[in-house]
């Protein structure tokens, strides 16, 4: 969770340094001693105007990172001493932290829970604590008053473990009541558990593979949420979700799964966009030495030359690489500047980050602040800064969870690792403070005593801490008392953020009504505005005076509010009003990709015509380039559901040529592409038909045109499968030529992929002789798509006509496994087992390379005719999976193993899924991108798939990386040995 995770994984991580190995590093590698408690904070630099407090150390705790503050102002902290390579000792835990003399410095700690694995999160609720320990989430409480947690309920299970930088994470009190945490990157399949802590019988999973996951505490529902971002999740004042993990140091969560489920016919972009000005990866400055082991590891990467590393171009440091805990800032003492703002910190260069957020529409630009420096940095390499909170005298704390090392453990080779301690400082953790200088330290809240009064007044609090903990004591105390008080506060309240709260403690207490949301939505603050929409959905009915006001709002100067409002109309039952409202937003914000996302999702979640045609009828409107985006959608929408379009189709004038051809080939695509019956296509009359036809006869022309640019033949290529398969075949089986670009060749094999036609078979396995290794991986994807294709290829491999050596083994053995019993029996019959020998065999077998002088020059020939389907380098190629600089940090052993034996360590990331889809169509790739209603699978080429849910029949894991085993089937040792002088020479 606090740097990159760097598995070997393609031929990109050939790069060992064949004179390494053997070779003693050890006086490269002098241990760095830590800095004691007393001497840290002369380490640590902050900017002019602020102080950092050093307000906890050990022996006080150990290895913090993550922590909460309960209504009384004890301090929860996580400390995952096990972190790295000691989960199963079980010797994490959780402390409790009393600041007994108030003066803001901590001076007693008490172990609440031990023998944890992996403890990543914490939240308080009712006098207890929610603690994450992937694969669980648990219930602690102590109920003797001795300090020590007496009930230990096991309340949830399934999230992953099989990285210790992607595990389960965050614990945050929402707006709705809800306790909501970051997924990361490894995800799960989630039980909620019965009351002995059992998986019920009978009992479904709920994945949260790429999402997070969010519960309420009371009832334990649950559900999954966008993000799923490796370590740390944050929210503004106004419930904006933003997250962060290792180089994509801040990222917005731009919708919520919620509203996609409702319009399972709508392929929506990623929820989750960088929004950093200077990019993921941005430049940092750190002020502490770079270890001997990172820069030992870096000389091995690039043969022996002492010149830095190809990461972060050339250099050791000063990129981010382990960006973790992105908070942000809501607190009282830091002063008015600095609130909002969004930190973060990279425990790999020892500093903090922060970046002022800039609202642009409806997402933000996260700029930074300090120009060639840090908000905070250290000299002491051991500073960690691992997670932050704002606390409740209003200051921002640091968990540094004070290492020697932060690093992946596979991620570091053994020459190096057999020379470090990967547990040194398990033992050690400081929590820090920071604040303004000018700070006078405040009484400490105890509101555990606070009256129900005093706990409605604090909803308008100025530190964020008040709020949230007094929101969470509403909820869990349910007095009726607080009903009157709190629809006074969202009705008069002074404070825009206290009006809105107020409303959602309304709701905890099931006390949210019709006159609450209606002044709601009438309240001078856009987004007290934008949250009365958003409760309103909260009501279960839609009153014509609710609605009435949801309609006129479309006309609102707010594009945020515009914007939620699109969602939630979605959810209004249909009325001429209220498509009329989507129309308003279509045409004031369609150019945004986000608001027209919205207004799609709500339009075609009812399958409405209505929208489509008036927006049509507006020349003006059809005619921009926003109106050409919303028309095409919602025609992609109307094809994606197999419903026909004639009354649309039949309004479109010729005038707006370019118009019209988009539109039926938008929805002729998505009318194929959702795998419905192609006679609906004939339901759309004539003038569908002769404009179809019409782009078919176009495609054909410019596809065969050598002439015409690359780019144009390709999205020719794509059009032909709207057409029929003898009306393209010809033209096809010419393309497939090796003197066609290669862009060309993959583009005319997607097209005969998507074909349904059982003449595809036969010309695949009669061009595949002369089909290079690169076209071969989509060729092969295409014969392996459809039941039908895979008994004509073991037709042909039986007659001797195709041999299966040319099939890549994951594909061979996938066969072995299909779930149809007559393919797999035959398939078994003809292939036997796949005798293919052990792995371990084959990497010891080429050993040898690592030994051999290479030929840089043919290196790269042999890297753009294999390796450049999956790598980039010198700008040829694609990065399917970790860049090249990324993969070069593991060592030469290591590597080697996971080359040449791909499947023996696979990061989650990278694993090959097979996914059928209910027209028999096999489709094979890594998860690129989930959303609510769609799965993007990305395989060799960057060629990728978008498949809709329901359109999906079966979707499994095969456990095995995507890059395939048998590499030594097309290169020899020799040609390992040139292709990693090659890689050795980039810069």
């Amino acid at each position: 969770m606090f740097s990159r995770l760097t598995f070997g994984f393609l031929l990109a991580a050939l790069c060992p340094l064949p004179a390494v190995l053997g070779q003693d590093y050890s006086a490269e590698l002098p241990r760095i001693p830590p800095t004691e408690p007393a001497a840290a904070v002369a380490t640590i630099q902050v900017k002019p105007g602020f102080r950092i407090d050093q307000v906890a150390a050990e022996p006080l705790v150990n290895s913090p990172v993550a922590m909460a503050w309960d209504e009384n102002s004890r301090l929860f902290v996580v400390e995952m001493r096990g972190y790295s390579e000691n989960r199963d000792d079980a010797i994490s835990r959780i402390s409790m932290l009393t600041d007994r003399d108030r003066d803001g410095r901590y001076d007693t700690s008490s172990v609440y829970v031990d023998k944890l694995l992996w403890p990543t999160a914490v939240a308080c609720y009712e006098g207890g604590i929610f603690v994450a320990d992937a694969p669980d989430i648990w219930y602690f409480k102590d109920t003797d008053g001795d300090g020590r947690a007496d009930v230990r309920r096991k309340l949830f299970t399934g999230f992953g473990v099989h990285n210790v930088q992607g595990l389960l994470n965050s614990f945050t009190w929402t707006l709705d009541n809800r306790i909501e945490a970051a997924g990361s990157s490894v995800g799960g399949d989630i039980f909620l558990l019965d009351e002995q802590g059992n998986v019920p019988k009978d009992a479904r999973p709920v994945s949260v593979r790429g999402r997070d996951i969010a519960f309420n505490p009371r009832t334990l529902e649950f559900g999954v949420t966008s993000g799923g971002l490796q370590h740390g999740m944050s929210f503004d004042d106004w419930g904006r979700k933003f997250v962060s993990g290792n180089s994509n140091h801040i990222q917005q969560v731009m919708y919520e799964d919620r509203y996609l489920a409702r319009a399972p016919y709508i392929i929506a972009p990623p929820a989750r966009i960088d929004i950093a000005e200077d990019g993921g990866q941005a430049e940092v400055f750190r002020i502490s030495p770079v270890e001997s082991w990172r820069i030992v590891r870096t000389r091995l990467r690039v043969s022996g030359a002492v010149k830095g590393v190809v990461e972060g171009g050339g250099r050791a440091a000063g990129y981010f690489t382990g960006a973790t805990g992105v908070t942000i800032y809501r607190g009282t003492a830091l002063g008015d500047d600095m609130y909002g703002m969004a930190v973060v910190g990279d425990v790999g260069s020892n500093l903090v980050h922060r970046k002022r957020l800039i609202l642009e529409g409806v997402q933000f630009l996260a700029r930074r602040v300090d120009m060639q420096s840090e908000f905070i940095a250290s000299k002491d390499t051991w500073f960690r800064p691992a997670q932050f909170a704002s606390g409740p005298d209003g200051a921002l704390y640091i968990a540094d969870v004070y290492r020697e090392v932060i690093e992946h453990p596979a991620s570091i080779p053994p020459e190096i690792k057999q020379h470090l301690d990967l547990t040194s400082g398990r033992d050690r953790g400081r929590v820090y403070r920071v604040v303004a200088d000018e700070f006078q330290q405040p009484s400490l809240p105890k509101l555990g005593e606070a009256t129900t009064l005093e706990l409605v007044a604090l909803l308008e609090h100025p530190n964020a801490w008040h709020r949230s903990t007094a929101s969470r004591l509403l909820f869990e105390q349910h007095d009726p008392a607080a009903i009157p008080l709190l629809a006074k506060l969202a009705a008069e309240g002074a404070n825009p953020v206290g009006r809105m709260h107020a409303m959602y403690a309304l709701d905890g207490l099931g006390a949210l009504d019709e006159a609450i949301i209606l002044k709601g939505l009438n309240d001078q603050h856009p987004r007290v505005r934008e949250h009365a929409i958003r409760l309103s959905e909260r009501l279960g009915t839609w009153p014509e005076a609710i609605r009435a006001r949801l309609y006129a709002l479309a006309d609102d100067d707010d594009m945020p509010l515009r914007y939620q409002l699109a969602y939630t109309l979605g959810l209004v039952p249909t009325e001429p009003q209220r498509e009329a409202a989507l129309v308003k937003i279509a045409r004031h914000d369609g150019a945004d990709r986000w608001v027209r996302t919205a207004v799609l999702v709500s339009l075609s979640a009812s399958g409405s015509d209505a929208a489509l045609n008036d927006l049509l009828a507006d020349a003006s409107f059809r005619r921009s380039e926003a109106g050409h985006d919303v028309i095409v959608g919602l025609a992609s929408a109307a094809g994606l559901r197999g419903q026909p379009l004639t009354k649309a189709i039949n309004s479109l004038d010729q005038d707006d040529e370019a118009l019209v051809i988009a539109v039926v080939r938008g929805y002729a695509e998505a009318l194929s592409r959702s795998g419905r019956a192609r006679s609906v296509l004939d339901e759309n009359g004539t003038k569908f038909s002769t404009i179809l036809q019409k782009l078919l006869a176009t495609a054909r022309t410019t596809a065969g045109d050598e002439k015409k640019s690359i780019k144009a033949r390709v999205q020719a290529i794509n059009a032909l499968p709207l057409g029929s398969f003898a009306g393209a075949r010809d033209l096809l089986v010419r393309l497939l030529d090796q003197r066609q670009p290669d862009k060309v060749q993959q583009a005319v094999l997607a097209a005969l992929e998507k074909f349904r036609d059982p003449g595809v078979a036969p010309l695949l396995i009669d061009a595949w002789p002369a089909l290079g290794p690169r076209t071969r991986v989509a060729a092969a994807e295409a014969l392996l798509a459809r039941p039908e294709r895979i008994t004509a290829l073991l037709d042909a491999i039986e007659q001797g006509r195709f041999s299966a050596r040319d099939i890549e083994l994951p594909r061979l053995q996938l066969l072995l496994n299909n779930k149809d019993d007559a393919i797999r029996r035959r398939a078994v019959a003809v292939l036997g087992t796949l005798q293919t020998g052990r792995r371990l065999d084959v990497v010891d077998g080429y050993r040898g390379a690592l030994k051999l002088s290479g030929d840089a020059a043919h290196g790269k020939q042999i890297f753009q005719k294999i390796c450049a389907a999956c790598h980039k380098a010198e700008g040829v190629g694609h990065e399917l999976g970790p860049n090249l600089a990324t993969i070069k940090n593991r060592g030469p052993e290591t590597i080697l193993l996971n080359v040449l034996d791909p499947s023996r360590e696979v990061n989650p990331q990278y694993v090959n899924y097979v996914l059928v889809t209910d027209d028999g169509r096999t489709i094979t790739g890594m998860i690129a991108n989930e959303t609510a209603t769609s799965v993007t699978l990305r395989r060799a080429e960057s060629a990728t798939d978008t498949v809709l849910r329901v359109n999906i029949e079966q979707l499994q894991s095969t456990g095995l990386s995507l890059m395939p085993e048998g590499l030594e089937k097309q290169i020899d040792p020799q040609g390992l040995a040139d292709v990693i002088a090659y890689l050795m020479a980039l810069k």
